[in-house]
Formats: structure tokens, C-alpha cells, sequence
């Protein structure tokens, strides 16, 4: 098939452009030319943010676009008013922080969304393209994580590790967050093209279990070659924290889960990291070889003082 890849040289997708290259796929990358591009695909340079920008599309279509950029609807629907909407599908990364807040975990792909959030305009997306009829496959992932993140993520707990700093610690730990690797996002992604049943669907797409804020510090230590006891864990409480504080910390402080059942049964797939194989592959693989070289931890004080 014909693919555009919007992005494609970064995070998520590196690997998903490796899976659809082995596919043989013919893929064409349209990027802002910031990073080298895979041998043996066709890219078009640009800025996606104008319809100027995305000239270089100009009498192309495709048979799938993938978006793994698109922030709201108009960023997508710019794209397809050039090119035409895609004959097979459009693939959207979406996120699970589109959904509400909820007494109810973990939350599944029916699930009240919050029209306040920051994600609404991924939501936003999703109901344009099921209003369009554009034959989409849409996932929302909680937290991504793996080597290549440029989301303070893993990086920031392994930072305060790494340096022997104290880790602030939400509570008294016992939140639970989910995370869910590159790799393992991208193969759902390459492989719902091939899955009839995959159009018009929406898959929660994450790690197969959730951790506490606890767990996920120690298991962070352990793939630092850290032993997690001998980690300076120093609590603050999330609730008296000015709101702009929140930030200083790198994951939402409430319950995050999600429930995968539906692209597990419907894309046959399964999650090949665990958190602990995920977290030791980042490390090892990302961090250990370029580790940051000077990390600013000054936002911590507004969780747990000088």
C-alpha cells in the first residue's frame, strides 16, 4: 500500500516506519527535515501548522495515513483536504487523556471524555473522522515510554536516580499510573492495516498492568543497576499543591488505567514489554548512552521544598 507517515523519524515513529518498510509498504515521510530519514523511503519536506506548509502533498493520495502527530482536528483535516481522505485507513494516535476522571478503573474505550482537556482536540479528531466516514483506527495510550522519548517520562525518574537525589513521591505512593512501550504501540499500529475489523475502531493501547508511583520509582532503580532501597523517597501531599506545581511532577496525579481487552482480542496482539524489561531497554538502550547532561531538578522544590 501507499502510506504517508506524517512525522516518522522520531519517537514513535521509528519503529513504526521499520515495521511498515519490513511490510513493504511503500512509505512516503512528510516531515519538517529536523532528522535523518530510513533509506528506501520518499520524503516530502514541510511545516503541517498551514496549508502552505503541507504544499509539498499537492495532487498526491494515499491508500493509509498515519498521523502520530496530529494535536487537534484541524491538524488532520488539513492534511486529508489536500490530499483526499485515505482508500483504506487513517491510523490516529490518539490518548487516554481524553477520558474524565472516574471512581472506576480501569476505564474502557466507552468511557465519558472531558471536554476540558488539554487531549480534547485528539477527541475532537476522532469524532470528525467518524462523522467524515473516513475509515480510521484511532489508539489512546496512556503514558509511552521507551529509548527515544522526548517526554519527560522515565528520563526524569532516572535522573533523580541516577544522581542519588530525593524523589518526590505523591502520598504515600500507592496511586496507580500505567505505562505502555514504543514497540510495543508501534506493532498494534502496523498491524491494524491489516485488520478488517480494525476500521472505525478505537483501542486503548498501553502496558498490561498498572503500577503504583512506589513500584514504578523502584522498578526505575532496578533498571539503573540502583538498589531501590537505598532510594531517598520524601512524600508531599498532591492536594495542597498550587495548581501550576502539579506540573513539576511528570505523571497526572490520580489513577490512571486503562483496559486493553479490545485490541488484544481484535488486533491478536499482546504487549512484548513489561515494565521492568521496558524500563531496563530504555535505560540501557537510551539513557545510559546519552544520559542528560546537566538535569534541573529546582522544579522540585515545589514538591518537596529546597
Amino acid at each position: 500500500m501507499k502510506i504517508l507517515v506524517m512525522g516518522g523519524t522520531r519517537f514513535v515513529g521509528r519503529p513504526l516506519v521499520a515495521r511498515l518498510q519490513a511490510q513493504g509498504h511503500a512509505l512516503t515521510l512528510f516531515t519538517r527535515g529536523k532528522n535523518p530519514v530510513p533509506a528506501g523511503v520518499e520524503h516530502l519536506c514541510g511545516d503541517r501548522s498551514s496549508d502552505e506548509g503541507l504544499s509539498a502533498l499537492q495532487g498526491r493520495s494515499f491508500d493509509v495515513i498515519v498521523d502520530s502527530s496530529g494535536r487537534k482536528q484541524e491538524d488532520s483535516s488539513r492534511v486529508v483536504a489536500i490530499t483526499g481522505a485515505p482508500s483504506h485507513r487513517f491510523v490516529y494516535v490518539s490518548s487516554a487523556g481524553v477520558y474524565a476522571d472516574s471512581e472506576q478503573w480501569p476505564l474502557d474505550e466507552s468511557s465519558p471524555t472531558d471536554p476540558q482537556s488539554r487531549h480534547a482536540g485528539k477527541a475532537d479528531t476522532e469524532s470528525w473522522l467518524r462523522k467524515e466516514g473516513i475509515p480510521f483506527t484511532s489508539f489512546r495510550p496512556t503514558y509511552i515510554y521507551g529509548p527515544g522519548n522526548y517526554n519527560p517520562v522515565e528520563r526524569w525518574f532516572f535522573d533523580r536516580i541516577v544522581h542519588n537525589r530525593p524523589i518526590p513521591l505523591p502520598g504515600d505512593g500507592s496511586t496507580i499510573t500505567q505505562l505502555g512501550h514504543v514497540e510495543d504501540l508501534a506493532e498494534a499500529m502496523a498491524r491494524c492495516i491489516e485488520v478488517d475489523a480494525a476500521a472505525n475502531r478505537i483501542y486503548n493501547c498501553s502496558g498490561k498492568q498498572g503500577i503504583s508511583f512506589r513500584g514504578l520509582i523502584r522498578a526505575a532503580a532496578v533498571a539503573c543497576g540502583r538498589d531501590p532501597d537505598g532510594l531517598e523517597l520524601r512524600s508531599f501531599n498532591p492536594s495542597d499543591l498550587d495548581p501550576k506545581a502539579r506540573k513539576a511532577f511528570p505523571l497526572r496525579l490520580n489513577h490512571f488505567l486503562t483496559d486493553i481487552t479490545r485490541v488484544e482480542r481484535e488486533l491478536a496482539w499482546q504487549p512484548s514489554f513489561d515494565l521492568a524489561k521496558g524500563l531496563a531497554d530504555s535505560y540501557s538502550n537510551d539513557y545510559a548512552l546519552n544520559p542528560t547532561a546537566a538535569p534541573d531538578f529546582s522544579s522540585d522544590e515545589a514538591l518537596i521544598g529546597a
